[in-house]
């Protein structure tokens, strides 16, 4: 299937929208336990089985909007149909904590991975977005590679010691703020290593 531009605005909302939907879920429902063929469920168990189709709904939509999915979107899907599903099958609220851990570790490995045989396999899905020469990528694939590893310890530290109120305010904006920082404080790296034609920054 073709690639094809859509709305950046719709874009957002499709892959910011299902973590904001869970928030909600979570806010309304925390304090509520419902009872289902005898066995009782916590409010974020139910808002974690809501966030399932809501997320995989919203993929769906970008797949068939766009054309194309990224590694990344299909990895996190599929870890979150099995780890959500593991929280509502055994009840435990502990599996559906641990994704976030799993997925930042496993991309860090996968990056780590790549940098011992010498590339950098952030290029391979950012080349189009970010131009950079080969210097460019191997520091910002470190970088990264950082990034996930430190965010990985992050979600670790709070699932385990912090209350689920405070993981789930960290999930739903912590997450996706210390990213987007993360790659702001990138511009001088970007700006010093774009590829250049013709006497111009692509």
């Amino acid at each position: 299937m073709e690639t094809r531009k859509i709305n950046p605005v719709l874009k957002f909302g499709l892959e910011l929208g299902p973590v904001l939907a869970f928030f909600a879920a979570y806010v309304l429902l925390r304090d509520r336990v419902f009872t289902v063929a005898g066995t009782e469920y916590s409010g974020f168990i139910v808002a974690t089985a809501l966030f399932i189709p809501i997320l995989l709904a919203a993929t769906g939509a970008l797949w068939a909007l766009t054309g194309r999915l990224s590694k990344m979107q299909v990895v996190t899907a599929v870890l979150v149909v099995v780890f959500g599903g593991m929280s509502i099958a055994f009840n435990d609220e502990r599996f559906f904590k641990m994704k976030p851990t799993i997925i930042y570790a496993l991309f860090a490995a996968i990056l780590g991975f790549g940098l011992l045989r010498g590339e950098s396999y952030l290029q391979v899905v950012m080349e189009e977005v970010v131009p950079l020469d080969r210097a460019g990528w191997m520091i910002l694939t470190r970088r990264v590679a950082l990034l996930f590893a430190g965010l990985m310890v992050a979600n670790e530290v709070i699932w385990r010691t912090f209350s689920t109120d405070a993981w789930v305010n960290f999930k739903t904006f912590g997450l996706p703020v210390a990213t987007v920082a993360f790659f702001m404080a990138q511009g001088r790296l970007i700006e010093r290593h774009a590829i250049k034609k013709d006497g111009k920054d692509v």
